[in-house]
C-alpha cells in the first residue's frame, strides 16, 4: 500500500479529517500481525483555538508534544487512564491541531482483532468502533506516538471509499467543551453490513 503523502496532512485538520474517512489503515506492531481496515469516523480537532484540543491555548507538556509535530506524526495518548487514542497531526507544524481515529471496518486480520479485543461475538461493524476499541483492535499503543505516519508501523494509504455509506458531519462526541462544533465526520458500511 502506498501511504497517503505529507501534503495530505497540511491541510486543515476538518479537511483531513473528513477525507481520511474511507482510507485504508495497515498496521504491523510485530512481524506476522499485519490486520487492515477502512477509516470509518474521525473527530477534528483544531489546535490552540479549540478548547476541545490538547493544545488549548498552547499548552504543552510531555504527554502533548506530539499533537505540535510535523503534519502527518501520529500523536497517541490515553484517555481516562484507560485507552489508548490515536490521532494525526495537521495543518501546519506547531498549530496542535489533529484528527483522532474514532472508527474502522475491518478488513484483513479480522480473526487477529476479535482476540485483542475478547469478543469473538461482535460483527465486523462493532468491533474497532470507538477510539478504544479502534486501538485495542489494531494494537496501537503509546510506542506510536511521535512517528512519521509514513515511518511508522502503521501506515494510512488510499482506500475504497465506495464499500461505504454516505457521510454524515455531526457535534464531536464524548467531550465537554465546544461538544457543539460539527466535526465529527462519520460512515457505515455500505448495505449497512
Amino acid at each position: 500500500m502506498k501511504a497517503l503523502t505529507r501534503r495530505f496532512f497540511v491541510r486543515p485538520a476538518e479537511q483531513v479529517a473528513r477525507e481520511l474517512i474511507g482510507t485504508r489503515i495497515e498496521v504491523r506492531s510485530r512481524p506476522g500481525s499485519r490486520v487492515a481496515a477502512l477509516i470509518t469516523e474521525t473527530e477534528a480537532y483544531l489546535g490552540r483555538d479549540d478548547p476541545a484540543s490538547h493544545a488549548y491555548r498552547g499548552r504543552l507538556h510531555a504527554g502533548n508534544a506530539s499533537i505540535y509535530g510535523a503534519p502527518g506524526t501520529w500523536y497517541v495518548y490515553r484517555s481516562y487512564g484507560i485507552h489508548w487514542c490515536a490521532n494525526l497531526v495537521a495543518g501546519p507544524a506547531g498549530s496542535g491541531a489533529a484528527v483522532l481515529l474514532r472508527g474502522v471496518l475491518p478488513l484483513e486480520g479480522v480473526m487477529r482483532m476479535r482476540r485483542r479485543r475478547g469478543r469473538p461475538d461482535l460483527p465486523d461493524r462493532l468491533l474497532a468502533n470507538g477510539p478504544g476499541n479502534l486501538t485495542q483492535a489494531l494494537a496501537i499503543t503509546r510506542a506510536l506516538d511521535g512517528w512519521l505516519m509514513w515511518e511508522s508501523a502503521a501506515l494510512v494509504g488510499r482506500g475504497e471509499r465506495d464499500r461505504l455509506g454516505p457521510l454524515r458531519i455531526t457535534p464531536r462526541v464524548g467531550i465537554t467543551r465546544a461538544a457543539d462544533w460539527p466535526l465529527r465526520f462519520v460512515v457505515a458500511p455500505a448495505g449497512g453490513g
